[in-house]
């Protein structure tokens, strides 16, 4: 059978786009076990509550649920297990670097499918104030009623 070709979305995290400043984006691989694959290619996963960290030269992704796959046996993997990403080296550097600065932190945006490969667009952010949260809804507001 072959590879689908292009860009299939999983999962979104909406609720990053509205908690913090979005800045610098990076594309990671993942390192899934096959009932995982399985699982998200049926579209299941939730990224609400997910980050991403820096360890000893390797970044994690923490707390991303991806529910059991259905039909998996006694080998289903475990829903919000640490999951390795795969990213060159100067990119680690850069999110090791961006992050050390304080109030800064690596959110996962999105979960999707590139060519058949299972990837993560992360993002280095800064967490946002109550009134940027407003402000944010006053301009899309203003957008609206320009339109």
């Amino acid at each position: 059978m072959p590879r689908p070709q292009g860009r299939i979305m999983v999962a979104q995290n909406r609720k990053a786009r509205h908690d913090y400043h979005i800045g610098d984006r990076f594309e990671a691989g993942l390192v899934l076990t096959g009932t995982e694959v399985k699982s998200l290619r049926q579209g299941r996963a939730s990224l609400a509550d997910a980050f991403a960290t820096v360890d000893d030269g390797e970044v994690w992704l923490r707390n991303a649920h991806i529910p059991e796959y259905a039909f998996g046996t006694w080998k289903n993997h475990a829903t919000r297990r640490n999951r390795k990403l795969l990213l060159h080296r100067k990119e680690i550097a850069k999110l090791d670097r961006e992050t050390s600065a304080s109030g800064r932190t690596i959110v996962p945006l999105a979960i999707y499918f590139s060519d058949g490969y299972a990837k993560v667009e992360l993002a280095i952010a800064t967490g946002k104030r109550d009134w940027d949260k407003r402000q944010t809804i006053a301009a899309r507001d203003a957008d609206r009623d320009a339109q």
